[in-house]
């Protein structure tokens, strides 16, 4: 699966998250770290196409699997490989290098039926609490300027549209809490 994204685009949004978190202090402090531990679930994270540039696919902290987007329910789009990464456990974590489904976390992007982007609070289940999710504590806005800074370049990229798309389809556009839209330039 080709993305438009270049290595150094994925580089720049690296840098340009780096200097931001959903909150002043680690939001990880609130929860132990929930999102990074093995609850036995398999969780871990699949990285969006051409995002696998930023890693040798070496690191000694992450898992790495890799499988073909026809075997999951990846739009019509999505043909070929696919990774999917789990950490071995925050302690191990290389924190500028999170992929960035994790430095998104608890954001999700979402394109409406006419196609206006949308940040969203992430609303599919969870299997740990996330008090940022389940107390919808406020967010810092700048984590959520850059957020939605990202995704407007990401979106650029066809493979990556249609899957923000599908999910947004799924998702529906009603009862959603937007927390940025429209941004100008």
């Amino acid at each position: 699966m080709k993305s438009s994204i270049k290595k150094s685009t994925y580089q720049a949004i690296y840098r340009l998250l780096n200097l931001v978190s959903p909150l002043s202090t680690d939001c990880g402090d609130l929860c132990d770290a929930a999102c990074c531990k093995d609850t036995g679930e398999n969780l871990g994270i699949y990285l969006y196409p051409g995002e696998e540039k930023i890693f040798s696919r070496k690191e000694s902290w992450l898992k790495w699997e890799v499988e073909n987007a026809e075997d999951f329910e990846f739009p019509d789009s999505w043909k070929g490989k696919i990774y999917f990464v789990k950490c071995n456990g925050v302690e191990q974590c290389v924190r500028r290098f999170r992929p960035l489904q994790c430095r998104f976390f608890p954001l999700s992007p979402h394109i409406t039926i006419d196609g206006k982007l949308k940040i969203i609070r992430y609303q599919d289940h969870l299997p740990y609490n996330c008090p940022l999710v389940q107390e919808k504590i406020a967010l810092d806005q700048k984590f959520l300027k850059a957020t939605y800074t990202v995704f407007r370049r990401l979106i650029k990229d066809q493979l990556i549209f249609d899957l923000i798309y599908m999910d947004s389809r799924a998702r529906g556009d009603e009862n959603i809490e937007t927390f940025y839209t429209n941004l100008p330039g």
